[in-house]
């Protein structure tokens, strides 16, 4: 099955692939092992700085040998990409999908660019005998992915400044795009004290206006019990980075406190690695109902 055909088994099921960012190889290697071991498709997700750090042509190398050596259905899609050419560049490289973030364009402005980038991948794909998806995006949610005090400036919470419905159908209409990510109370980083409540009615009212799948970005710090409504609703890929990140970053700092002479990193970077895959897998669990 290809990363389309997933997709829409986990619409029909009511489940939802995980999406997960990495900048390392490390970040790479702990979701492909918890996806491996739960025997369920994965997303890796590299933003432009993440697949800058990596390498774009790299980031693809490593993701298809993997998947080539194993059997394994894992996928890479160009996560946060702000310009045409960046889309060419990840398209041409060989990601799966991509996403033109145009969210804080006006509707007019992002519905113009985000058609240049789905008219790109249809020709690629006819060319190439590829499927690249590509996925839009409605609605601004931040940009950081840092544990804050607030919810950062400029993102839309308030029920008032959530993606309509009627904005949604229209850019899937005018844009054609495979896949949409809509602001539905949801944010980019973590609130102390946790993320504000997600609107699930307003996902199922989206995911029945547009009539394609619904993704849900900034998913880090939002509840289970949350999570699991808008998967319901028809969220059908649910992104993961923050978390991701927190939980590296401590281990490895323990790794290192507790063995400061320590001077392999695969080694004291072996924890760290450890620890996100735990998260991985708790995701995964949780977003294919095997709680």
């Amino acid at each position: 099955m290809n990363l389309r055909e997933h997709i829409a088994e986990a619409k029909r099921k009511k489940i939802a692939i995980g999406h997960f960012n990495v900048s390392t190889v490390d970040g790479i290697w702990a979701v492909a092992d918890a996806a491996l071991e739960l025997k369920v498709p994965v997303i890796i997700g590299v933003s432009e700085g993440e697949r800058d750090y990596i390498g774009v042509r790299q980031a693809v190398a490593i993701v298809r040998s993997i998947r080539e050596e194993r059997g394994q259905e894992i996928f890479l899609n160009a996560d946060h990409t702000y310009s045409l050419a960046r889309v060419e560049e990840a398209i041409d490289a060989g990601f799966d999908s991509v996403i033109f973030d145009g969210a804080q364009l006006s509707l007019e402005e992002n519905i113009e660019m985000t058609k240049k980038c789905v008219e790109y991948a249809k020709n690629h794909s006819a060319a190439d005998n590829r499927d690249i998806l590509v996925e839009g995006e409605l609605g601004f949610i931040g940009k950081s992915s840092k544990v804050m005090d607030s919810i950062p400036v400029g993102a839309v919470v308030g029920d008032d400044q959530m993606t309509k419905p009627d904005d949604a159908a229209r850019f899937v209409c005018e844009t054609k795009v495979d896949l949409l990510a809509p602001a539905v109370g949801n944010i980019h980083g973590m609130i102390r004290g946790g993320d504000p409540a997600l609107n699930t009615a307003l996902v199922g009212k989206i995911s029945q206006s547009t009539g394609i799948p619904v993704v849900l970005h900034g998913a880090s710090g939002n509840s289970s019990e949350d999570i699991q409504k808008a998967i319901k609703a028809g969220i059908a890929i649910v992104h993961i980075n923050t978390e991701l990140r927190v939980a590296y970053r401590a281990a490895l700092v323990k790794s290192l406190s507790e063995d400061p002479e320590e001077v392999s990193p695969y080694k004291y970077l072996k924890p760290a690695k450890i620890a996100m895959q735990k998260v991985v897998m708790d995701k995964l669990r949780l977003f294919n109902g095997l709680l």
